[in-house]
């Protein structure tokens, strides 16, 4: 692919393109799905694609490109640059990354066992068995397997090659037609996967959420499992984008440096983190990947940067740079000092909400939005759990930050189609949350 990187960079140049960024991805992936306690698809899919950036007198543009011969390449740029001709120039562009770069191997990042895998379905087996012994009566789910090689060449001296694997489940156990629970692991080597963990937690739920009723509406204190409160903070990866920010995305606009969240509250991303889903090497522009703190002790101090926004601001990259865009790799919300018993000691009467999906805003510079409960929530009354059903979360991003009130000790990585951007977090309590009802 580096082959193809220099052929791309070669014709760029010889067009008069200025910074160009060629960002190769070869990619294995392994699919199993399961329905009614069974394996019931087997799939693998191989792909090459190139993601293409350029710029030519500060207007800049991208493209993804599938077919690799030189004469489509060729064709491509030519499109590209005749799309650039006719733009304004960015006037606030400031520039690529200058290479080239060391890069440190991350811990539990690549696993040769997981590429040698012959059947991974024993994994589905396990989860299955461990969510019937838990009291559910039918489970369904997916299982993948990733091996993933990047390479990266740009205009300014970046020449740089990753290569990860993961492995990751999620289960669905079913008690009966409204009785369920979800359970997920995520993990990048796969002495660490436990996908007995995922299918007995997804058991657990469903039993426990027998005979739902429909539950209240009001604002109460709520508990957020690690799954639900991993879909708020993926999405609060986006806001945290100088990109969004600009763009008129962000409740994070204009917040820089205030106090945002208790001091029990410090989330960051970590883009080298180990073992960790969204974990590479580099960014897109070749910069290596670190440790940032977005909000520290609940104070708001950075978005993330690539390298043009930070000279824009007079920072420095934050190494988060996406083509267009910088983005997040893993956000990490810092786990705190309660257990998770004593975290449900602390409310006398709240809800438990296990999952959530169909998160959606109504506002998004305000941070307005809802997000329907799913598989098994409960009604909290003095330690003991009611299942209830059929309720929203409608809220706002920035009241559920600044009403957290504990964390739990044990965090968790998450990461499956609701969580596309990984999370690491603990049990969250939130006091005073919107709930309104789901149906009428």
């Amino acid at each position: 692919m580096f082959d193809v990187n220099e052929l791309i960079l070669k014709k760029a140049k010889e067009m008069g393109f200025g910074d160009v960024v060629v960002l190769s991805y070869e990619t294995n992936r392994r699919q199993i799905r399961f329905a009614n306690n069974e394996v019931t698809v087997a799939k693998h899919w191989h792909e090459q694609k190139v993601e293409v950036f350029v710029e030519m007198g500060k207007r800049i543009a991208s493209t993804t490109i599938t077919e690799l011969s030189p004469e489509n390449i060729e064709a491509t740029l030519k499109v590209l640059k005749a799309n650039l001709e006719k733009m304004k120039p960015k006037e606030d562009y400031y520039g690529i990354a200058e290479g080239p770069f060391k890069y440190k191997d991350i811990p539990e990042t690549f696993d040769k066992a997981i590429v040698e895998l012959d059947d991974p379905s024993e994994y589905v087996e396990i989860a299955i068995n461990a969510a019937l012994e838990e009291g559910a009566k039918r489970v369904a789910g997916v299982l993948y397997t990733d091996h993933d090689k990047i390479y990266l060449t740009t205009s300014n001296g970046v020449e740089a090659f990753d290569e990860g694997t993961g492995i990751e489940i999620s289960v669905r156990a079913f008690v009966g037609e409204l009785e369920s629970g979800h359970g997920t692991n995520s993990v990048r080597v796969l002495k660490k996967f436990d996908p007995e963990s995922a299918g007995r937690k997804a058991g657990e739920i469903a039993k426990l959420a027998k005979n739902p009723e429909q539950g209240p509406e009001g604002r109460f204190d709520v508990i957020f499992d690690p799954l639900a409160f991993a879909n708020l903070l993926s999405y609060m990866g986006w806001a945290f984008s100088a990109f969004a920010v600009e763009a008129g995305f962000s409740y994070f606009a204009n917040k820089l440096d205030q106090q945002l969240a208790p001091e029990i509250v410090t989330i960051k991303d970590v883009g080298n983190l180990p073992n960790g889903y969204g974990t590479r090497k580099f960014d897109d522009e070749g910069v290596p990947t670190k440790e940032t703190t977005l909000i520290d002790k609940g104070v708001l101090k950075t978005y993330l940067l690539n390298t043009s926004f930070a000279r824009k601001y007079g920072r420095e990259t934050t190494a988060n740079a996406g083509l267009i865009s910088p983005r997040a790799w893993n956000i990490v919300l810092e786990p705190g000092d309660y257990t998770k018993d004593e975290l449900f000691q602390e409310v006398k009467k709240g809800i438990y909400i296990t999952n959530v999906w169909y998160t959606r805003f109504q506002n998004y510079m305000t941070g307005d939005f809802s997000t329907i409960p799913r598989d098994g929530i409960f009604l909290i009354e003095n330690g003991e759990l009611k299942p209830i059903r059929n309720i929203r979360v409608s809220d706002n991003m920035l009241r559920i930050l600044s009403n957290i009130q504990g964390l739990s000790r044990e965090s968790y990585h998450i990461h499956w189609w609701e969580v596309s951007t990984p999370v690491s977090t603990p049990y969250v309590l939130v006091k005073d949350v919107g709930i309104t009802r789901a149906t009428k």
